[in-house]
């Protein structure tokens, strides 16, 4: 069978905002007019939409797989490069579904344009989401998830943290909190947004509340202030601080993880084992957290085993997205060396689940692992026909 066909589908989604304080993807009050606005407080522009990338693949013999480029904002961009770079020199290639095949597809992608210094970025987001198609027609061409071609015998749930927690008081964040913890969630990512103080407040309020099995992952979106607060991080029950500095200061974050007990959390902003090399050589982080909309699956597994190599734990990123990347996401977490929990958003797999003819199914503490073949999802095209790109 040869590759006939890839498509694309930039989707932009109407989104609540002030509902969506606090948690991924736009945890912060925004600032400006227009669709694109920066955040009040993180040195970052947002989008005031959910934004995605899908890729369709189909082969010569009508079946399709379905892919998902992490693409907060433009999602044309990630789309035109699939179309322009991409598809012209995957269209027409034999293809099987076997493991080593699409890795070697991955490796031809990349050197499209490595030369060019086309090494991370839009680029690499193009690339996932064709590998993760790829990936799902595997997965359809065998009659198998995705998880058990990899590693056969995975578990039917995964585990997941709640990403962040929603309400404009801490009172209402406590509650909100409260009712997740009740249906079996122990870790609660944090946002920090201007008031240190607040923050470690509202952890205090959410221990008081929820007692000694709470934990809590702190991310502090590239802006914390000092070191001196970082270590208060280290008598509560933290088990990570995220993104503490702007992703290419590689220098201030060895330097902060040899200052402090609290593991450093680091993934989303990478998208290689080769832009995360310092952090895992230096065993520098303790957990690493590779996205699948910007590493695909393939890189995905090749950063998480060379992150158990050295002994460091692997959670996947998982923002603003759609069937495709949830999908990919837990079947990762279920095979991934030295990884025990996947990313829960509540309000994100609520509009993942509009496109999906089946919901992804989340037991109140996890995602259902997907037993159907490839992804086990099946998108609704109709629904999406809108936000198609003419081939």
């Amino acid at each position: 069978m040869k590759i006939a066909a890839i498509e694309t589908y930039a989707v932009h989604l109407d989104r609540d905002q002030p509902s969506a304080k606090g948690l991924a993807g736009s945890p912060n009050a925004l600032t400006g007019e227009g669709q694109y606005r920066w955040s009040q407080d993180y040195p970052c522009l947002y989008s005031t939409r959910i934004e995605s990338a899908l890729v369709k693949v189909t082969l010569d013999n009508g079946l399709s797989g379905w892919g998902e480029a992490q693409a907060p904002l433009a999602p044309e961009v990630a789309c035109s490069i699939v179309e322009s770079l991409l598809r012209p020199v995957l269209v027409g290639q034999e293809f099987s579904g076997a493991a080593g095949e699409i890795s070697a597809i991955w490796d031809r992608m990349y050197a499209t344009m490595r030369v060019r210094g086309q090494t991370g970025g839009f680029m690499l987001d193009a690339m996932s989401g064709v590998d993760l198609a790829l990936w799902d027609l595997a997965g359809k061409q065998a009659g198998k998830p995705v998880c058990q071609l990899v590693a056969p015998g995975t578990p039917a749930i995964v585990p997941a943290y709640l990403s962040g927690v929603a309400g404009s008081s801490t009172t209402e964040r406590v509650a909100f909190a409260k009712q997740h913890f009740q249906q079996g969630i122990r870790l609660f990512k944090l946002y920090f947004e201007s008031d240190w103080s607040a923050l470690l407040g509202l952890i205090d309020a959410l221990q008081a509340e929820l007692g000694p099995d709470a934990h809590f992952a702190v991310d502090a979106l590239w802006h914390l202030r000092s070191i001196d607060d970082a270590r208060q991080l280290d008598t509560r029950q933290v088990a990570w601080l995220e993104c503490p500095w702007m992703p290419e200061d590689t220098a201030a974050h060895l330097e902060l993880a040899a200052q402090i007990r609290t593991p450093l959390a680091l993934g989303e902003s990478y998208r290689t084992r080769r832009e995360l090399a310092p952090y895992l050589t230096a065993r520098a982080i303790g957990w690493v957290q590779p996205d699948l909309g910007r590493s695909g699956y393939t890189e995905s597994l090749r950063i998480a085993t060379g992150a158990a190599a050295v002994g460091i734990s692997v959670v996947p990123h998982l923002s603003i997205a759609l069937g495709p990347q949830i999908a990919a996401a837990i079947q990762f977490a279920a095979v991934a060396d030295n990884c025990t929990l996947c990313e829960y958003n509540p309000r994100v797999l609520e509009t993942a689940n509009r496109f999906l003819k089946q919901p992804l199914a989340f037991t109140g503490s996890g995602y259902e692992v997907p037993t159907g073949a490839g992804w086990g999802i099946e998108l609704d095209e109709a629904a999406l026909q809108p936000f198609r790109r003419s081939s």
